[in-house]
């Protein structure tokens, strides 16, 4: 069976070798109650019992696992995720219900889907902010891209205006990229594509930008074509405003 691996940053250190980017299929075939009694998702504990938030996800079934964990996915037969957790008006954590999927493809073609709900209540390991832009305003200022301006929000030290080179850890750990905006006028829309203009990953669809946090999934088919290593082509992920304005404050993901 060839083995996936994902490569995590520090936060989320599980694996220590190279990760290999690649479909997930087996060389086997097994049933979807297998596939689930191999299965198992828990979520750690705080002192007083409640679910905290670090979710641990692990099969042993013969397949190469691709886990699907609050819209995000990872690519292992292991995986462990900090996740968000609500806070009420009193400022206490509440329940927050997730899924986690896991989907195995046999050697048949037959695919297998298994979901696996859970609960978190607390913080048990708080999330860390990786600054890509914006940590210090004064040194990366808020900016205002202009429409059909393809250097504005170029991930690229070279040939961007504003964003620096995304890391390939970034791109190959699928982060979701946290957008910090403002001032968006309701028109305010763009393209998610490459600073080749080669590819679109927004199902060539303008996407809406609004105020406050804007999130963008980073995708396999995006590192392929941007990560600089590990087998990206090094297009540069790039956003476009098409139509409208707005202010982008600050870039960060969390882990």
């Amino acid at each position: 069976m060839k083995k996936i691996f994902l490569l995590f940053a520090a936060a989320c250190s599980f694996v220590a070798c190279d990760p290999v980017h690649e479909d997930i299929g087996n060389d086997g075939n097994i049933t979807l109650d297998e596939l689930k009694a191999k299965t198992s998702v828990t979520v750690d504990k705080a002192s007083n019992g409640q679910n905290g938030n670090v979710i641990t996800c692990t099969t042993s079934a013969p397949v190469n696992a691709k886990w699907t964990i609050d819209g995000k996915s990872f690519y292992s037969n292991y995986a462990w995720k900090k996740m968000k957790v609500n806070r009420d008006a009193s400022g206490n954590y509440t329940d927050t219900e997730y899924t986690v999927n896991i989907t195995a493809i046999c050697a048949d073609g037959t695919e297998l889907k298994a979901d696996f709900p859970v609960t978190c209540q607390t913080i048990t390991n708080p999330l860390t902010k990786y600054w890509i832009y914006g940590k210090d305003p004064v040194a990366e200022p808020p900016f205002s891209p202009g429409a059909w301006d393809a250097a504005a929000m170029r991930f690229s030290s070279n040939e961007g205006q504003h964003f620096p080179y995304l890391e390939d850890a970034v791109y190959w750990g699928f982060k979701t990229l946290i957008f910090d905006i403002s001032d968006a006028t309701p028109d305010c829309a763009g393209r998610i594509m490459n600073g080749w203009w080669s590819a679109r990953y927004d199902d060539e669809k303008d996407v809406q930008f609004t105020n406050g946090l804007w999130e963008l999934p980073l995708t396999e088919a995006i590192a392929k074509d941007c990560a600089r290593g590990d087998g990206g082509a090094g297009k540069d992920l790039d956003l476009m405003i098409t139509s409208g304005s707005c202010t982008i404050n600050s870039v960060y993901y969390e882990e």
